[in-house]
């Protein structure tokens, strides 16, 4: 969880209001039109920042996707949050991975870098460290493939950056909490 401390008053604040965090949020929702649009108004219209989101049908014979989503608040923003999803009709389960499970991350980037002589052979061990795969070369530019948690991946890319970093594109985060328990369901110890 990544934590930053922002002062707006010169004669400070309660601490639990300044304290943001990246929250992981898990929601299950009908799969039809539209769907994604509210969900999104509703971060649009309330002024809520997604730095990441994700969108895919999980189950076919029911109809339903899942919608991931990280936002970065203050335990209280996350909260209202959660209640407003909660209120839009086609949202069925809200889950927030990140207070309320152990859960499992993923992100894939595409990581493209155009370098030649030594920045070319330091982009390849550092890709070895990170076990990146390189996916397409040519004479002057590889491109690289890494799987990980969002802040391993972030660090890949501010290393390949002096080396010529020419293009990202990142996936978004994928999480699902660890244990036998659907989406929104309380967590169990195993």
């Amino acid at each position: 969880m990544t934590k930053t401390k922002q002062n707006k008053s010169v004669y400070g604040s309660n601490p639990k209001q300044d304290e943001k965090e990246l929250h992981i949020l898990a929601i299950l929702v009908n799969n039809e039109p539209g769907v994604l649009a509210r969900v999104i108004g509703l971060f649009s219209a309330r002024g809520y920042n997604i730095e990441s989101l994700t969108v895919a049908e999980t189950n076919v014979e029911k109809h339903l996707s899942r919608i991931t989503i990280v936002s970065c608040g203050t335990p209280d923003v996350i909260e209202q949050i959660k209640a407003q999803l909660g209120r839009l009709v086609p949202v069925l389960k809200i889950s927030d991975l990140t207070t309320e499970c152990p859960y499992i991350e993923r992100e894939l980037a595409l990581v493209k870098v155009a370098c030649t002589g030594d920045k070319r052979i330091e982009s390849l061990q550092i890709a070895n460290i990170f076990r990146a795969r390189v996916v397409d070369s040519t004479h002057k530019s590889f491109i690289f493939e890494i799987t990980g948690g969002m802040q391993k991946v972030s660090a890949f890319i501010d290393l390949m950056n002096p080396l010529g970093l020419s293009g990202v594109s990142r996936t978004g985060i994928a999480a699902i909490s660890r244990g036998p328990q659907p989406i929104g369901e309380p967590c169990t110890e195993e």
